[in-house]
């Protein structure tokens, strides 16, 4: 029987050219977050069941790839749990073995400590247009800050560290974990019931209002509640960033005081911020279970979902430390960034294509000259056939120059671009 060849549904083969444009576009993110002096951590894809099951991961609990214990027998007996098979699991995040390497290391780690996180991660999902299996993330946390200096810097950083891979036109979402808490105890509603509002309020921009009322009845509220949540959220809906603060009191009169001078903070520091594309929404939700305090997400027009996301998760590195440490994070959605960027450019790379009759010492060296001055210098040599078509493949394989080296040529001929670059 032929074996099947095609990779495992949901994951995918990446050609060089694919790869040449992941590197340049991580490069430049990697450039920014090491500016702003995040240091560069690795984690196992491995993490223990319990952690990856803890209850913290929301939806994507669901979603895990769950590894089998060592040792099994070919067969297990009709009695055996899942519980009993399986002690691994492959992460779906990177915050949650985050917060297990700051509990066992903390000691060593600068404070607060800012780390920098680029790796793969899993998903059971539903394979479709840019959401697969395996996929990479990009994250920035910063651990040990209590202040608002945590989101407003991993804000700046992660938009100026788009920015520099040349996506422009994106739009950064803040909320806040205790604004939703304060609008579902207004609503009157018990805390057993706030995420079932929560998930509801999160699809607004989806099924507009007259979807999210037709639900609000199921999740506990009557008529007269409904029209109090519309009109509180729609009164926080754009408006001057500078009067946020004197509409949020005006809209829930209930709102923790220390959370009302936390979103001002923010608001201010990121109006001083050039250039800069930012709004309050007060339905945006997240979903991971973690958050504590403020949420954002960068959109763009180009993407169904957001590109990166995050927020505050002051109570998650606790169960690995036992005591809690201020924490906030931002994840880029890497896979989402390079499928809108598409063609970015990688940079030079130069053929030194060359015939058979030139001397190994020609070849050599002229790469060798071209790789001295900052190129990418590659020696394929002139193959049978028409020489445009030649070109046209070099072109195709990500070659943005070429030097033709022949056998009566006295000096090293110019670089001459292909494609009419």
């Amino acid at each position: 029987m032929k074996m099947d060849n095609s990779p495992a549904r949901g994951t995918r083969d990446l050609l060089p050219a694919t790869v040449a444009v992941r590197d340049h576009v991580l490069a430049k993110i990697t450039g920014v977050y090491h500016r702003y002096g995040y240091q560069r951590i690795e984690t196992p894809a491995l993490e223990n069941i319990e952690r990856l099951t803890g209850g913290q991961g929301g939806e994507n609990e669901k979603l895990i790839y769950r590894v089998l214990r060592r040792g099994l027998d070919e067969t297990v007996a009709a009695d055996i749990t899942l519980t009993d098979l399986v002690d691994l699991g492959l992460r779906y995040d990177l915050t949650v073995p985050l917060t297990r390497f700051y509990g066992n290391n903390q000691a060593t780690l600068p404070q607060p400590f800012r780390s920098f996180q680029i790796g793969p991660v899993w998903r059971a999902e539903r394979p479709q247009k840019g959401r697969y299996r395996q996929f990479y993330q990009c994250d920035i946390d910063m651990l040990g800050e209590e202040s608002v200096l945590a989101e407003v810097e991993l804000i700046e950083a992660t938009t100026e560290a788009l920015a520099a891979t040349g996506l422009d036109g994106a739009t950064v979402r803040v909320s806040d974990r205790r604004f939703l808490s304060a609008l579902a105890a207004a609503a009157g509603l018990p805390e057993a019931a706030w995420g079932g509002l929560f998930i509801t309020l999160d699809k607004l921009d989806k099924i507009g209002w007259d979807g999210v009322r037709a639900e609000l009845p199921g999740r506990g509220l009557g008529g007269a509640a409904i029209d109090r949540l519309q009109e509180s959220i729609t009164s926080l809906q754009g408006g001057d960033p500078a009067t946020l603060e004197k509409r949020l009191v005006a809209a829930v009169p209930n709102a923790p005081e220390e959370f009302v001078a936390d979103l001002t903070a923010t608001a201010s520091a990121l109006a001083a911020l050039d250039g800069l594309t930012w709004e309050f929404d007060p339905t945006l939700v997240r979903g991971m279970g973690y958050y504590t305090g403020q949420i954002f997400e960068i959109v763009h027009p180009a993407s169904s979902g957001s590109i990166a996301g995050g927020g505050r998760y002051d109570k998650l590195i606790g169960r690995s430390l036992g005591r809690d440490v201020p924490a906030c994070g931002f994840s880029i959605g890497f896979e989402r960034i390079i499928d809108i960027l598409g063609g970015v450019a990688a940079g030079a790379r130069v053929a030194v294509l060359y015939e058979a009759d030139v001397p190994l010492t020609t070849v050599t060296g002229a790469a060798r000259e071209l790789r001295a001055g900052g190129d990418r210098a590659v020696s394929p040599i002139r193959r049978r056939g028409k020489f445009g078509a030649q070109l046209g493949r070099l072109e195709e394989w990500g070659f943005t120059s070429v030097v033709h080296l022949k056998g009566d040529a006295g000096d090293t001929p110019e670089e001459r671009p292909l494609g009419g670059r």
